[in-house]
Protein backbone atom coordinates (compact mmCIF):
# COMPACT_ATOMS: atom_id res chain seq x y z
CA UNK A 1 0.00 0.00 0.00
CA UNK A 2 1.28 3.37 -0.89
CA UNK A 3 2.30 5.67 2.07
CA UNK A 4 0.70 9.00 1.85
CA UNK A 5 2.20 11.98 0.03
CA UNK A 6 4.18 14.16 3.17
CA UNK A 7 2.66 17.71 3.49
CA UNK A 8 4.74 20.52 1.66
CA UNK A 9 3.91 24.06 0.26
CA UNK A 10 5.28 23.55 -2.91
CA UNK A 11 3.24 20.23 -3.78
CA UNK A 12 0.48 22.14 -3.19
CA UNK A 13 1.57 24.71 -5.01
CA UNK A 14 2.47 22.60 -8.65
CA UNK A 15 -1.39 20.93 -7.46
CA UNK A 16 -3.00 24.34 -7.59
CA UNK A 17 -1.10 25.19 -11.17
CA UNK A 18 -2.30 21.48 -12.71
CA UNK A 19 -5.75 22.37 -11.45
CA UNK A 20 -5.81 25.63 -12.85
CA UNK A 21 -4.62 24.51 -15.86
CA UNK A 22 -6.77 21.94 -16.56
CA UNK A 23 -9.36 24.90 -15.77
CA UNK A 24 -8.52 27.00 -18.35
CA UNK A 25 -8.37 23.74 -20.93
CA UNK A 26 -11.90 23.11 -20.55
CA UNK A 27 -12.35 26.31 -20.54
CA UNK A 28 -11.18 26.80 -23.88
CA UNK A 29 -12.79 23.72 -25.31
CA UNK A 30 -16.28 24.67 -24.29
CA UNK A 31 -15.48 28.00 -26.06
CA UNK A 32 -14.99 26.57 -29.15
CA UNK A 33 -17.66 23.62 -29.03
CA UNK A 34 -20.08 26.91 -28.55
CA UNK A 35 -18.40 28.73 -31.21
CA UNK A 36 -18.62 25.56 -33.06
CA UNK A 37 -22.25 25.18 -32.33
CA UNK A 38 -23.24 28.80 -33.27
CA UNK A 39 -21.66 28.52 -36.67
CA UNK A 40 -23.48 25.41 -37.60
CA UNK A 41 -26.90 26.67 -36.20
CA UNK A 42 -25.63 30.24 -38.31
CA UNK A 43 -25.32 28.23 -41.28
CA UNK A 44 -28.12 25.80 -41.36
CA UNK A 45 -30.72 29.05 -40.25
CA UNK A 46 -29.32 31.26 -43.41
CA UNK A 47 -29.86 28.20 -45.60
CA UNK A 48 -33.67 27.67 -44.25
CA UNK A 49 -34.60 31.28 -44.95
CA UNK A 50 -32.32 31.39 -48.60
CA UNK A 51 -32.50 28.32 -49.58
CA UNK A 52 -35.40 27.05 -48.13
CA UNK A 53 -33.90 23.94 -46.03
CA UNK A 54 -36.25 21.70 -44.45
CA UNK A 55 -36.21 18.63 -42.34
CA UNK A 56 -34.63 16.23 -44.87
CA UNK A 57 -32.37 18.38 -45.98
CA UNK A 58 -30.64 18.76 -42.40
CA UNK A 59 -31.27 15.03 -41.60
CA UNK A 60 -29.62 14.69 -44.66
CA UNK A 61 -26.45 16.58 -42.97
CA UNK A 62 -26.19 14.63 -40.00
CA UNK A 63 -26.56 11.42 -42.03
CA UNK A 64 -23.24 12.65 -44.33
CA UNK A 65 -21.40 13.35 -41.15
CA UNK A 66 -22.06 10.48 -39.45
CA UNK A 67 -21.05 8.42 -42.02
CA UNK A 68 -18.18 10.39 -42.85
CA UNK A 69 -16.89 11.22 -39.06
CA UNK A 70 -18.43 8.18 -37.34
CA UNK A 71 -15.93 9.03 -34.40
CA UNK A 72 -17.78 12.33 -33.67
CA UNK A 73 -20.99 12.59 -31.53
CA UNK A 74 -23.72 15.21 -30.70
CA UNK A 75 -24.65 15.94 -34.50
CA UNK A 76 -27.85 14.40 -34.71
CA UNK A 77 -30.41 16.25 -36.72
CA UNK A 78 -32.49 16.74 -33.81
CA UNK A 79 -29.15 18.49 -32.43
CA UNK A 80 -29.04 20.23 -35.56
CA UNK A 81 -32.09 22.21 -35.41
CA UNK A 82 -30.91 23.06 -31.39
CA UNK A 83 -27.99 24.74 -33.05
CA UNK A 84 -29.98 26.37 -35.83
CA UNK A 85 -32.55 27.65 -32.58
CA UNK A 86 -29.44 28.35 -30.46
CA UNK A 87 -27.99 30.87 -33.13
CA UNK A 88 -31.30 32.26 -33.77
CA UNK A 89 -32.43 32.84 -30.30
CA UNK A 90 -29.09 35.02 -29.69
CA UNK A 91 -28.34 36.48 -32.61
CA UNK A 92 -29.56 40.00 -32.04
CA UNK A 93 -28.46 40.05 -28.43
CA UNK A 94 -24.51 40.75 -28.04
CA UNK A 95 -24.67 40.74 -24.19
CA UNK A 96 -26.12 36.92 -24.45
CA UNK A 97 -24.39 35.95 -27.07
CA UNK A 98 -20.84 36.43 -25.10
CA UNK A 99 -22.20 34.63 -21.93
CA UNK A 100 -23.45 31.62 -23.76
CA UNK A 101 -19.68 30.86 -24.57
CA UNK A 102 -19.32 30.79 -20.84
CA UNK A 103 -21.39 27.83 -20.26
CA UNK A 104 -21.83 24.31 -21.26
CA UNK A 105 -24.07 23.51 -24.29
CA UNK A 106 -26.36 21.41 -21.64
CA UNK A 107 -26.87 24.58 -19.97
CA UNK A 108 -27.38 26.39 -22.59
CA UNK A 109 -29.92 23.92 -24.27
CA UNK A 110 -31.91 24.19 -20.91
CA UNK A 111 -32.16 28.27 -20.66
CA UNK A 112 -32.84 28.96 -24.81
CA UNK A 113 -35.55 25.85 -24.76
CA UNK A 114 -37.41 26.54 -21.25
CA UNK A 115 -36.93 30.15 -21.26
CA UNK A 116 -39.54 32.64 -23.01
CA UNK A 117 -37.90 36.18 -22.80
CA UNK A 118 -34.56 37.73 -23.29
CA UNK A 119 -34.88 38.86 -19.62
CA UNK A 120 -35.50 35.54 -18.22
CA UNK A 121 -32.85 33.66 -19.74
CA UNK A 122 -30.63 37.13 -19.21
CA UNK A 123 -31.27 36.02 -15.65
CA UNK A 124 -30.55 32.20 -16.03
CA UNK A 125 -27.25 32.59 -17.79
CA UNK A 126 -25.71 35.26 -15.24
CA UNK A 127 -26.41 33.35 -12.62
CA UNK A 128 -25.78 29.70 -13.91
CA UNK A 129 -22.67 31.12 -14.63
CA UNK A 130 -21.93 33.53 -11.59
CA UNK A 131 -22.92 30.67 -9.31
CA UNK A 132 -21.60 27.72 -11.22
CA UNK A 133 -24.42 25.68 -10.94
CA UNK A 134 -24.67 22.27 -11.90
CA UNK A 135 -27.20 21.40 -14.97
CA UNK A 136 -29.22 19.61 -11.57
CA UNK A 137 -29.00 22.77 -9.96
CA UNK A 138 -30.02 24.97 -13.38
CA UNK A 139 -32.84 22.55 -13.35
CA UNK A 140 -34.24 23.49 -10.01
CA UNK A 141 -33.93 26.69 -10.09
CA UNK A 142 -36.12 26.83 -13.20
CA UNK A 143 -38.63 24.56 -11.98
CA UNK A 144 -38.84 26.92 -8.57
CA UNK A 145 -39.63 30.09 -10.29
CA UNK A 146 -36.44 31.79 -9.59
CA UNK A 147 -36.65 34.45 -11.91
CA UNK A 148 -40.26 35.25 -11.55
CA UNK A 149 -39.71 35.17 -7.55
CA UNK A 150 -36.89 37.98 -8.18
CA UNK A 151 -39.37 40.06 -9.37
CA UNK A 152 -41.88 40.29 -6.64
CA UNK A 153 -40.14 42.79 -4.51
CA UNK A 154 -39.06 41.89 -0.64
CA UNK A 155 -41.06 43.49 2.07
CA UNK A 156 -38.39 45.99 3.96
CA UNK A 157 -38.51 48.15 6.26
CA UNK A 158 -37.60 51.96 5.49
CA UNK A 159 -34.06 51.94 7.08
CA UNK A 160 -33.34 48.83 5.09
CA UNK A 161 -33.47 50.43 2.30
CA UNK A 162 -31.53 53.73 3.27
CA UNK A 163 -28.51 51.39 4.58
CA UNK A 164 -28.42 48.89 1.99
CA UNK A 165 -29.49 50.51 -1.44
CA UNK A 166 -28.84 47.13 -3.26
CA UNK A 167 -31.02 45.09 -0.92
CA UNK A 168 -33.76 45.19 -3.59
CA UNK A 169 -31.87 42.57 -5.71
CA UNK A 170 -30.35 40.58 -2.49
CA UNK A 171 -33.75 39.37 -1.04
CA UNK A 172 -37.11 37.70 -1.85
CA UNK A 173 -40.13 37.79 -1.17
CA UNK A 174 -40.65 34.36 -0.84
CA UNK A 175 -37.92 31.42 -0.56
CA UNK A 176 -39.00 27.57 -1.79
CA UNK A 177 -37.47 24.81 0.45
CA UNK A 178 -38.92 21.82 -1.30
CA UNK A 179 -35.94 20.19 -0.74
CA UNK A 180 -36.19 19.87 2.53
CA UNK A 181 -38.10 16.95 2.49
CA UNK A 182 -40.53 18.64 5.33
CA UNK A 183 -44.17 17.40 6.23
CA UNK A 184 -46.78 20.20 6.36
CA UNK A 185 -47.43 19.88 9.86
CA UNK A 186 -43.49 20.41 11.70
CA UNK A 187 -41.95 22.42 14.10
CA UNK A 188 -39.30 25.30 14.06
CA UNK A 189 -36.52 22.63 15.21
CA UNK A 190 -37.67 20.36 12.44
CA UNK A 191 -37.08 23.03 10.31
CA UNK A 192 -34.19 24.20 11.37
CA UNK A 193 -32.51 20.95 11.42
CA UNK A 194 -33.41 20.57 8.14
CA UNK A 195 -31.69 23.47 6.77
CA UNK A 196 -29.11 22.76 8.31
CA UNK A 197 -28.86 19.24 7.05
CA UNK A 198 -29.92 20.90 3.67
CA UNK A 199 -27.37 24.32 4.08
CA UNK A 200 -26.21 23.84 0.55
CA UNK A 201 -29.54 24.08 -1.32
CA UNK A 202 -30.61 26.91 1.21
CA UNK A 203 -27.57 28.96 0.30
CA UNK A 204 -28.45 28.34 -3.40
CA UNK A 205 -31.89 29.46 -2.66
CA UNK A 206 -30.42 32.58 -1.25
CA UNK A 207 -28.22 33.13 -2.91
CA UNK A 208 -23.91 32.75 -4.26
CA UNK A 209 -23.07 35.62 -1.61
CA UNK A 210 -24.40 34.02 1.53
CA UNK A 211 -21.99 32.46 3.82
CA UNK A 212 -23.14 30.16 7.02
CA UNK A 213 -21.61 31.56 10.10
CA UNK A 214 -23.41 28.96 12.56
CA UNK A 215 -26.86 27.81 13.85
CA UNK A 216 -28.10 29.16 17.71
CA UNK A 217 -25.66 31.56 17.16
CA UNK A 218 -24.87 33.15 20.86
CA UNK A 219 -25.54 36.79 21.90
CA UNK A 220 -25.09 37.07 25.58
CA UNK A 221 -26.51 40.36 26.54
CA UNK A 222 -26.42 42.00 30.47
CA UNK A 223 -26.05 38.45 32.58
CA UNK A 224 -28.09 36.59 29.56
CA UNK A 225 -27.78 34.44 26.86
CA UNK A 226 -29.87 34.85 23.73
CA UNK A 227 -29.48 32.53 20.37
CA UNK A 228 -30.39 33.14 16.67
CA UNK A 229 -31.79 30.78 14.62
CA UNK A 230 -29.26 31.02 11.66
CA UNK A 231 -26.56 33.18 11.23
CA UNK A 232 -25.07 34.38 7.76
CA UNK A 233 -22.74 36.91 6.13
CA UNK A 234 -23.53 38.50 2.48
CA UNK A 235 -20.69 39.52 0.88
CA UNK A 236 -21.50 41.57 -1.45
CA UNK A 237 -23.45 43.77 1.42
CA UNK A 238 -20.89 43.42 3.86
CA UNK A 239 -23.66 42.88 6.39
CA UNK A 240 -24.30 39.84 8.93
CA UNK A 241 -27.86 38.30 8.70
CA UNK A 242 -29.81 37.04 11.16
CA UNK A 243 -32.78 34.90 10.21
CA UNK A 244 -35.54 34.00 12.46
CA UNK A 245 -37.72 31.46 11.57
CA UNK A 246 -41.59 31.04 12.18
CA UNK A 247 -43.78 28.13 11.53
CA UNK A 248 -46.88 29.92 11.48
CA UNK A 249 -48.51 33.43 10.02
CA UNK A 250 -46.48 36.64 10.96
CA UNK A 251 -47.09 38.47 14.03
CA UNK A 252 -45.73 42.35 14.81
CA UNK A 253 -44.45 40.89 17.83
CA UNK A 254 -42.12 38.89 16.42
CA UNK A 255 -39.97 42.30 15.11
CA UNK A 256 -39.54 43.22 18.49
CA UNK A 257 -37.01 40.25 19.26
CA UNK A 258 -35.56 40.76 15.56
CA UNK A 259 -34.92 43.84 16.18
CA UNK A 260 -32.96 43.22 19.52
CA UNK A 261 -30.54 40.62 17.75
CA UNK A 262 -29.69 42.86 15.29
CA UNK A 263 -28.99 45.77 18.34
CA UNK A 264 -26.83 43.03 19.79
CA UNK A 265 -25.12 42.07 16.97
CA UNK A 266 -24.05 45.47 15.94
CA UNK A 267 -22.55 46.30 19.25
CA UNK A 268 -20.78 43.09 19.85
CA UNK A 269 -20.08 41.43 16.94
CA UNK A 270 -19.86 43.61 13.82
CA UNK A 271 -16.91 44.05 12.89
CA UNK A 272 -15.81 48.06 12.23
CA UNK A 273 -15.59 47.82 8.05
CA UNK A 274 -19.30 46.17 7.54
CA UNK A 275 -22.69 47.88 7.23
CA UNK A 276 -25.36 47.33 10.01
CA UNK A 277 -26.73 43.99 10.37
CA UNK A 278 -29.63 42.57 8.54
CA UNK A 279 -32.40 40.56 10.34
CA UNK A 280 -34.79 38.59 7.80
CA UNK A 281 -37.69 37.14 9.53
CA UNK A 282 -38.37 33.62 7.35
CA UNK A 283 -42.72 32.63 8.16
CA UNK A 284 -44.98 30.43 6.44
CA UNK A 285 -47.37 32.58 6.15
CA UNK A 286 -48.19 36.62 6.09
CA UNK A 287 -50.63 38.97 5.38
CA UNK A 288 -48.54 41.40 3.15
CA UNK A 289 -51.01 44.50 4.87
CA UNK A 290 -50.06 43.73 8.14
CA UNK A 291 -46.91 43.48 7.36
CA UNK A 292 -46.45 46.83 5.16
CA UNK A 293 -47.94 48.43 8.68
CA UNK A 294 -45.32 46.52 10.80
CA UNK A 295 -42.25 47.70 8.57
CA UNK A 296 -43.12 51.48 8.10
CA UNK A 297 -42.22 52.59 11.22
CA UNK A 298 -39.38 49.93 12.24
CA UNK A 299 -36.35 51.44 12.82
CA UNK A 300 -33.77 48.09 12.15
CA UNK A 301 -32.92 46.99 8.79
CA UNK A 302 -35.38 43.75 8.88
CA UNK A 303 -37.36 42.00 6.21
CA UNK A 304 -40.30 39.39 6.44
CA UNK A 305 -40.12 36.50 3.84
CA UNK A 306 -42.45 33.67 3.77
CA UNK A 307 -41.82 30.04 3.03
CA UNK A 308 -43.16 27.23 1.01
CA UNK A 309 -42.17 23.46 1.25
CA UNK A 310 -43.37 22.74 -2.62
CA UNK A 311 -42.14 24.22 -5.92
CA UNK A 312 -44.62 26.73 -6.96
CA UNK A 313 -47.26 27.12 -9.85
CA UNK A 314 -45.68 29.97 -12.49
CA UNK A 315 -49.06 30.77 -13.28
CA UNK A 316 -49.80 31.78 -9.92
CA UNK A 317 -46.47 33.62 -9.50
CA UNK A 318 -47.02 35.19 -12.81
CA UNK A 319 -50.67 36.49 -12.03
CA UNK A 320 -49.57 38.01 -8.83
CA UNK A 321 -46.56 39.98 -10.95
CA UNK A 322 -49.74 41.52 -13.10
CA UNK A 323 -51.69 42.06 -10.44
CA UNK A 324 -48.77 44.44 -9.01
CA UNK A 325 -47.91 45.77 -12.46
CA UNK A 326 -51.49 47.08 -12.92
CA UNK A 327 -51.50 48.83 -9.13
CA UNK A 328 -48.20 50.66 -10.09
CA UNK A 329 -49.57 51.88 -13.24
CA UNK A 330 -53.44 52.85 -11.22
CA UNK A 331 -50.94 54.39 -8.69
CA UNK A 332 -49.16 56.80 -11.48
Amino acid sequence: MNKPATANPVFSEVLQHIQQARHKIFSQANTALIDLYWLIGKTISHKVQSEAWGKGVVTELARYIAQNAPDIKGFSDKNLWRMKQFYETYQADEKLSTLVRDLPWTHNTIIFSRCKSAEERTYYLSIARNDRLSKRDLERQIDAAQFERSLLSAKLSPLARELHPDIQQTFKDQYVLEFLGLPETHSENDLQTALIRHMKGFILELGGDFIFMGEQFRLQVGNQDFYIDLLFYHRGLSALVAFELKIGKFSPEHMGQLSFYLEALDRDVKKPHENPSIGVLLCRDKDDEVVEYALSRNLSPTLIAQYQLQLPDKKLIQAKLHELLAQELEGE
